[in-house]
């Protein structure tokens, strides 16, 4: 009787433990972070349940601290750029939570500068669609009490960016539009947690010379339910315009909500912008910085559908830049603009004066 070798798989890809650690934070369950030198465990204070934080208040022994990107840190009055952590011994989760991402809350008396490691907490935070306000308590690798919590090594996390540029066409269908007629919808599955994106080719555009592009990143609020604290659907829906016209075109239509901070941190800066902060103050108060989207999709996009010259659709210069940098060539840029209303058009001038965006709003309002 010949006997045979129980069928195992290998996996080696480093993004696996990234995403089963960004799972566990979701969950709000703690991870274990570690370098060769130490390890960190860590719980996403956005996501814990005020039990659980209690918990692990007393299982490290009121060892633990708060962890604060220096965009919140100046929000609290402190000025020195860098990432800070604060001591937590006796503080509430409610009181935490004030600290973390609450406007007017007293600046900071005891902090002192993050660690890398602590930083590098923020970064599985911000993959996580999570605020950027971590509870770490440094402990001893292989500590039992964290026996059953994910562990995910620094060097993993580092190595997990080229993931990011991993996409694979999954389909590629002609849709019939309202306004434009048939246009292929094209799927792209990969990335960290292998999202979908999708690309939208109106027209036969030509890739032998240089294609009209939009890249167009998500907005449940402005695309889908036509919201006026913005002028994203109207940018959507005069992108595609501008495509049709120039005779055919690609819109890469990127899952990257709030700027790439996620709907929920979206509402949370709403709330802010409702009492009369503009769109990065707001984001501040939530640790965030200005803008937290990244290009890598759009560009392994753009290349698995044979474009490698361009000519962009775009009033942001970070977007050029970004396609500039992967090797992409930007022939040109053309502005696409929307209608300034009473309600955008703070958030318009806002872009234009603190995000660099190249946009003439007292020009859009005079044309009207």
């Amino acid at each position: 009787m010949t006997e045979h070798s129980p069928f195992a798989l290998e996996f080696k890809d480093p993004s696996r433990e990234v995403e089963r650690a960004v799972a566990e934070l979701r969950f709000g369950r703690p991870i274990i972070l570690e370098d060769r030198s130490r390890a960190l465990a860590v719980l996403a204070l956005d996501a814990v349940s005020p039990a659980l934080y209690d918990q692990f208040a007393s299982v490290v022994g009121q060892k633990h601290e708060l962890f604060l990107t220096r965009n919140r840190a100046e929000k609290l009055g402190i000025t020195r750029a860098s990432d800070i952590v604060a001591p937590l011994r006796n503080v509430s989760f409610h009181q935490a939570s004030e600290l973390a991402y609450t406007p007017g809350t007293k600046r900071l008396s005891v902090w002192r500068k993050a660690n890398e490691l602590e930083s590098a907490s923020a970064e599985l935070a911000s993959t996580a669609l999570l605020l950027p306000a971590m509870v770490c308590a440094e402990v001893e690798k292989d500590d039992k009490r964290f026996s059953s919590c994910c562990t995910l090594d620094h060097a993993q996390l580092s190595a997990s960016s080229n993931v990011r540029q991993s996409f694979q066409i999954v389909a590629r269908t002609p849709v019939p539009l309202e306004t434009f007629g048939y246009a292929d919808f094209v799927v792209f599955r990969g990335g960290l947690a292998q999202k979908d994106q999708v690309a939208i080719v109106v027209g036969k555009p030509d890739v032998s010379k240089p294609v009209p592009i939009r890249i167009h990143s998500s907005c449940i609020t402005g695309d889908l339910c036509g919201s006026l604290k913005c002028d994203c659907g109207d940018q959507l829906r005069n992108g595609l315009d501008l495509l049709a016209k120039a005779g055919g075109g690609v819109l890469l239509y990127l899952d990257q909500e709030g700027r790439g901070t996620g709907i929920g941190a979206k509402m949370r800066a709403y709330g802010f912008q409702h009492s009369g902060m503009d769109t990065i103050d707001a984001d501040a108060q939530l640790g965030f910085g200005a803008d937290h989207r990244r290009y890598e999709a759009a560009v392994a996009m753009l290349k698995l559908l044979n474009i490698d010259e361009v000519i962009v659709y775009t009033n942001n210069p970070t977007k050029i830049a970004a396609l500039s940098d992967a090797g992409i060539l930007v022939h040109a840029r053309s502005a696409v603009t929307g209608r300034v209303t009473s309600e955008n058009e703070f958030y318009l001038r806002t872009k234009t004066a603190r995000a660099g965006h190249m946009l003439d709003v007292d020009a859009l309002i005079a044309a009207e």
